[in-house]
């Protein structure tokens, strides 16, 4: 009574402010107009209130100073005294990464058009083999991280055997190549089952990692949609995400909140993801393991926030892909219990796995994975009245390379669950003897310090807090690149990873060797300098640059300008 008394007041003061001093269409008009604008006000309050519950006050401030910096900075860096500099100076680098990448030799025949009349298949070969030498990393010899993942001569044989017989065959046509068709079904059925697949899930080849991460986005953003009713769909991901999950973010219209990591174990912060998922969320992501630092994420605490919340969760296992999953087969670790971060936890919902990496099959082959074919439906391109007649895609791309698929095909039983074990034990038994190198060689140990605790192919170390002004992480990278060792270069913290292959199996000696070497070297030519202002080397001074917020805006026009170059003839 006491509640409804109150109501009727209201109702009774809305109705005369509203009606009684004004006609009853002008009324009205001022209602919806006071009802909206109430809205959109309670909408912006809720959302700032999420904000700041989700990343927490101080958390929220940083984010709001960067963005208002990446704002006002790339303005005051336009005005005339500054922008001539910059433009210098962004001019000498650029001209630097075109040296660099444009490799030519006078010998090399020029196309920068179609010549008047075709070569020979002979000529061109020999042209081929010519481009073949130009100077680059020594992947052979496994001096690169990643990157090439060689299976072995008598693998590349068999599928460039494959890739002949079936180089006109096109996926978009299953009626005119049922085998192709039934080769890739099986190649999904094989990986799904290694990644412990239950009753209906299922899958589809992509191009590699990044389409595959692009269509696990897409399958949540329109699941959301669909079953959902989210029209601003946000994803939640650790900030050691790959790369594709932002541009999918980006391509497909999603908000995408990036999580710290726990300072401990490098993996994503629980805590912190369970405060950001909010009525909007559409994906969780977590890696098995990340790029970075090669650390599984905690993917059974990710599950249980999945199912609590009844959130889709993706896993991103294109790096780990047949390491990762071989782990506990192999024995690698003898009994070490592997933590889990496939279809045996309820919550994982798709995961994406490149065979193209660990698998050794061709470069352009990755595989995407559902646990039901809902979720996958989600992916696909569909359109019953096309005045070309009905069109379906399962992926982004429409006509496909069936030839790469039979290759993948080929490899993936060519080497057998057998083969994979073993490569598997090869692979992280030599990762494993490097990260040990690093925490227990009595130089190295007191210097370097590896990140998290990695138990796959991938170790990333960085130089201890406490010796930072004596060494730095970036020109060791470069010393080591003068001994022919290719390292990736991380941020935030500075480090170096390698990604083991098994071309680099033979070699780690060799490495483990030169890694001491140019650790002393460094610290050698930071003594005899140490009363000298430091030049940085061009690998600490771009990552300077992009480490900052205030000239963030000018790598980017690097990285544009890198991009640009790939295309100059």
């Amino acid at each position: 009574m006491f509640h409804d008394k109150y109501v009727d007041i209201i109702v009774s003061n809305i109705y005369e402010y509203y009606f009684m001093n004004n006609n009853q269409l002008l009324g009205w008009l001022q209602l919806i107009r006071e009802v909206i604008c109430a809205y959109i006000i309670f909408n912006k309050i809720s959302d700032l209130f999420t904000a700041i519950y989700g990343y927490g006050p101080i958390g929220y401030i940083k984010k709001l100073y960067k963005s208002i910096a990446s704002f006002f900075f790339p303005i005051i860096m336009s005005l005339p005294p500054i922008k001539s500099k910059i433009d210098k100076e962004l001019n000498e680098t650029i001209v630097k990464i075109e040296q660099e990448l444009m490799k030519n030799d006078d010998n090399l025949l020029q196309f920068p058009q179609l010549p008047k009349s075709g070569l020979s298949s002979s000529d061109i070969e020999i042209e081929l083999d010519k481009l073949k030498e130009l100077k680059h990393n020594d992947w052979y010899n496994g001096r690169v991280s990643g990157a090439v993942y060689h299976g072995g001569d008598d693998l590349l044989k068999l599928q460039s055997d494959a890739y002949f017989k079936y180089s006109v065959a096109n996926q978009l046509h299953p009626d005119v190549f049922p085998g192709v068709r039934k080769m890739e079904a099986e190649v999904v059925s094989m990986v799904l089952k290694i990644f412990n697949g239950t009753e209906g899930s299922c899958g589809s080849t992509t191009s590699g990692g990044t389409e595959s991460l692009l269509l696990a986005g897409l399958s949540a953003r329109e699941f959301g949609k669909k079953f959902k009713g989210i029209n601003k769909p946000e994803v939640i991901a650790p900030i050691t995400i790959h790369a594709g999950i932002e541009k999918a973010c980006f391509y497909f219209g999603m908000k995408l909140h990036l999580v710290e990591l726990d300072p401990k174990t490098f993996q994503v912060d629980i805590k912190k993801v369970r405060r950001l998922i909010n009525k909007n969320t559409v994906l969780l992501c977590g890696s098995a393991p990340n790029y970075p630092h090669g650390v599984i994420d905690d993917i059974e605490e990710l599950s249980k926030l999945a199912v609590r919340y009844k959130i889709p969760l993706h896993v991103d296992a294109c790096l780990g892909s047949f390491i990762v999953s071989f782990l506990e087969k192999s024995k690698v670790h003898g009994d070490k219990q592997i933590p889990k971060f496939d279809f045996r936890l309820p919550g994982v919902t798709s995961i994406s796995c490149d065979t193209h990496k660990y698998g050794f099959a061709p470069k352009g082959s990755s595989i995407i994975m559902y646990r039901n074919k809902i979720l996958r439906q989600c992916q696909y391109y569909i359109s019953s009245d096309w005045t070309g007649g009905m069109y379906g895609s399962p992926t982004l791309a429409g006509s496909r390379p069936g030839a790469l698929m039979v290759g993948c095909w080929a490899t993936l039983i060519n080497f057998g669950e057998e083969g994979y074990k073993k490569s598997c034990f090869e692979i992280v038994s030599v990762s494993m003897k490097f990260k040990k190198c690093i925490k227990e060689n009595e130089f190295l140990s007191k210097y370097l310090e590896i990140i998290g605790d990695p138990i796959g192919s991938v170790i990333s170390f960085k130089i201890k807090d406490k010796y930072n002004y004596i060494l730095g992480i970036y020109d060791l990278s470069d010393l080591l690149s003068k001994k022919g060792w290719h390292f990736a270069t991380l941020q935030n913290p500075p480090a170096l990873h390698f990604a083991f292959t098994r071309l680099t199996v033979p070699v780690i000696n060799e490495l483990i060797d030169d890694l001491i070497i140019c650790t002393k070297e460094s610290l050698e030519i930071e003594h005899e300098n140490k009363n000298e202002k430091k030049k940085q080397g061009d690998t600490a001074a771009l990552y300077g640059i992009a480490g900052s917020v205030h000239t963030a805006g000018i790598a980017d026009q690097l990285i544009a300008a890198f991009l640009d170059t790939l295309y100059k003839v």
